[in-house]
């Protein structure tokens, strides 16, 4: 394989930083975070709340502060969570179908608001409860990936990289 081909194959697979976000959570167990683009600019906030039941409601936000979306989980008794996603006036934009195995990795599957596929994501945990997550497109391709820790008080920051230098990762 000449030098040239070597260099092609490596920029093929090459991922790009394209962001990252910072995630902490009150006495409540409410949670905001701050999605910031590859140069450390924000871009955009999520507000999350929980109910009695486990159910997950989260708004978000551009960088202005003006709301473009909301997000709703619901967790069955297997752990498996759905999530909708609804645009600024609450038409449905998708879904998430998340399931976690024994392990405690995480298999999601995407679809838009008429059920197609639109990908599908898998998340392992390690021993200090640390994420990563692979993101494939609906062919099965990897689209980029993210790695996520966290500290002591339980705030989170995940590290996002796209095969595409002008994508940004958002978790929803």
């Amino acid at each position: 394989m000449t030098l040239m081909a070597v260099m092609i194959a490596i920029a093929a697979n090459a991922q790009y930083n394209v962001g990252t976000s910072s995630t902490t959570t009150d006495y409540f167990g409410n949670q905001t975070t701050t999605h910031r683009n590859q140069y450390g600019e924000t871009t955009g906030t999520s507000t999350s709340s929980t109910d009695y039941f486990g159910n997950k409601t989260t708004t978000h936000r551009d960088r202005y502060g003006n709301t473009i979306g909301t997000s709703t989980t619901s967790t069955d008794y297997f752990g498996n969570t759905t999530t909708t996603h609804r645009d600024r006036y609450g038409n449905t934009t998708g879904n998430a179908k998340s399931n976690t195995d024994y392990f405690g990795n995480t298999n999601t599957t995407y679809t838009d608001s008429y059920g197609r596929s639109t990908g599908s994501s898998s998340t392992s945990t390690d021993y200090f409860g640390n994420t990563t997550t692979t993101y494939r497109n609906r062919y099965g391709q990897t689209q980029g990936s993210s790695t996520s820790s966290t500290d002591y008080f339980g705030n989170r920051n995940t590290q996002q990289r796209s095969n595409n230098s002008n994508t940004t990762i958002w978790s929803w």
